[in-house]
C-alpha cells in the first residue's frame, strides 16, 4: 500500500476513533495513549498528523459535522421532495438514530460547547465553523422552502435556521437527562410542524 494512502487511513482512523472516544468521555476525560491504542498507531505519528491534542480536537469537531452536512444536502438535492418535507424526514431519521441509541451521547458539538467551547480558542473556531457550515445548509433549505410556498415569510430563513438548530441543541440536552425522545419531537413537531409553515 502506498505510504499517502497507509497514512490518510491512519488519519481517518484516529478521527474516527476520536469521535468516538471524545462523545462518550469528553475532551478532558480522554487521553491521546487511549485513542492510539485503540487503533494501534504510535504516538510520534499522532504529532505528524495533528500537532496537538487541540488541533486533533478542532479537526474531529469538522469531521463529526461532515456526514451531517451530507445527509441534510442528499435530503434537500432529491428533486421529487419539497424542501420542508426534505428537512423533517432529515430530523425524523436523526431521532430514529437516538432512539436506537437509548439517547447516549447526545451530540458532540453540544458536548463540546458546553465544555471547552470558552477556553479552547481553536476548538471553539472549529465549533463555531461547524455549526455555521450546519446552520447555512438549513438556511438555504428554509429558504428553497419560502420559495416553494410551504415556510412562512414573515421571518427570514436565517432566524428560523438559527432557531431551530438552537432549540434541537436544548432538546437534545433534555433528551440525554430524560433518556426519551419526546424533546426532540416535540422540537421538530413544533416548529418545523405548525410555527415555520405558511
Amino acid at each position: 500500500m502506498p505510504k499517502s494512502i497507509k497514512k490518510e487511513i491512519n488519519r481517518e482512523n484516529l478521527l474516527n476513533q476520536g469521535v468516538t472516544t471524545l462523545m462518550g468521555q469528553g475532551y478532558h476525560g480522554t487521553g491521546l495513549q487511549e485513542i492510539l491504542d485503540a487503533v494501534n498507531i504510535p504516538k510520534g505519528s499522532f504529532y505528524n498528523y495533528f500537532g496537538s491534542k487541540e488541533n486533533f480536537g478542532a479537526e474531529v469537531i469538522q469531521h463529526y459535522i461532515d456526514p451531517f452536512i451530507t445527509q441534510l444536502a442528499a435530503h434537500l438535492q432529491q428533486s421529487e421532495t419539497d424542501a420542508l418535507s426534505a428537512i423533517q424526514l432529515y430530523f425524523t431519521e436523526l431521532i430514529a438514530e437516538l432512539e436506537k441509541n437509548q439517547f447516549k451521547g447526545g451530540c458532540l458539538l453540544g458536548n463540546l460547547m458546553g465544555e471547552i467551547g470558552d477556553t479552547s480558542e481553536v476548538c471553539q473556531k472549529s465549533l463555531q465553523s461547524a455549526v455555521n457550515r450546519y446552520r447555512n445548509l438549513l438556511q438555504s433549505g428554509l429558504a428553497k422552502a419560502q420559495q416553494q410556498g410551504t415556510v412562512r415569510l414573515d421571518k427570514s430563513a436565517e432566524d428560523m435556521a438559527d432557531l431551530l438548530l438552537n432549540s434541537w441543541q436544548g432538546a437534545l440536552l433534555r433528551m440525554k437527562i430524560e433518556k426519551s425522545s419526546a424533546p426532540v419531537k416535540q422540537c421538530c413537531n413544533q416548529l418545523l410542524g405548525e410555527f415555520f409553515r405558511a
